[in-house]
């Protein structure tokens, strides 16, 4: 006669426990639990559910985001590591896109995409990641790169990358390398996001106000520049100015800013401006997207006003260059 393998109740447990109920169906055949007794508890209205196939949530109601990404990695195996907007968002980050998992694993691996989970097959699997209880994630730049390559819009690849890089979850540097050694495939948008960043836009807004005021006709300004008065002493650095009229134009608003505490910049910023001469221009993200035509005449109109007067005795440098 057939031995059984005894049900081990305490060692199913602490794979419950551990995986925070999420379950393969080859770990509960080791806990001793029989094939019959596993799809009894998966039987309509029964405590256990299916979420991909052979893993299994043991708890009933809806699955939480955790369970996801544990079951996308059981489902995916030993080697697999999350990344794009997933991983991205666990690294405390904001990203745009779906809630879809995207998981690395080995050429290897032969299991397709299905339901919430979409594999990515690929030689360069991470050597260093990241761990939080069960869930293995990419570094930042890598996150951030793979988002990227999955995007079709450009403001999304712009939005993850000024994230980041505005957070200093990741350099410049870090792009660049992952742009070079990642596929072809796919980069482009990544390799125009670094290139217009690297040219000195600092957010998405500004990336937005650069475009609009770059179609308007407008006199092209200095982006990003760093003003100091006829002593040489640092004024402000704004987003756009115009040198012979003196006029400076920035984006402002709490949520392209790092820390609350940049509204209160902003406003001692415009202050000091104001006491050099400077005609300062303040404008919300809304509005430049939403009425683009009155920004740039409110622009046109300051510098017509500007040039009418002696030109200031303000010295403009652009963003990294030496002084």
């Amino acid at each position: 006669m057939t031995r059984t393998r005894q049900f081990d109740a305490e060692r199913l447990r602490r794979v419950l426990d551990l995986q925070r109920d999420v379950i393969t169906r080859a770990q509960a055949l080791e806990c001793g639990l029989t094939a019959k007794a596993v799809e009894y508890r998966l039987r309509h209205e029964g405590p256990w559910q299916r979420m991909l196939p052979s893993v299994f949530l043991t708890v009933t109601g809806a699955a939480t985001q955790e369970h996801r990404e544990i079951a996308a990695l059981l489902y995916a195996g030993p080697e697999s590591i999350l990344t794009g907007p997933v991983a991205i968002r666990l690294h405390g980050l904001i990203s745009p896109g779906p809630n879809t998992v995207d998981v690395l694993v080995p050429l290897t691996v032969r299991r397709q995409s299905i339901g919430f989970v979409r594999l990515h097959r690929t030689a360069r699997l991470p050597a260093q990641f990241t761990v939080t209880g069960r869930v293995r994630f990419a570094g930042r730049a890598r996150a951030v790169a793979d988002a990227a390559r999955g995007f079709t819009r450009f403001d999304d690849v712009r939005a993850v990358v000024c994230e980041a890089v505005q957070r200093r979850a990741c350099t410049m540097q870090d792009l660049i390398d992952e742009l070079e050694a990642g596929p072809i495939a796919g980069s482009a948008l990544l390799r125009e996001a670094i290139a217009e960043i690297g040219d000195s836009v600092r957010s998405v807004a500004e990336a937005q106000f650069r475009t609009l005021i770059l179609r308007s006709g407008l006199p092209k300004p200095m982006f990003n520049a760093q003003l100091c008065d006829a002593a040489g002493e640092f004024i402000a650095m704004v987003d756009a100015w115009w040198d012979r009229a003196g006029v400076a134009a920035e984006v402002d608003s709490r949520a392209y800013h790092l820390r609350a505490e940049d509204q209160d910049r902003t406003n001692a910023r415009h202050d000091e401006l104001a006491a050099h001469g400077i005609l300062p221009l303040h404008f919300a993200p809304k509005v430049i997207r939403i009425e683009g035509p009155d920004v740039i005449d409110k622009i046109d109109r300051a510098i017509r006003k500007g040039l009418a007067r002696p030109e200031l005795p303000i010295r403009a440098i652009p963003l990294g260059a030496a002084a």
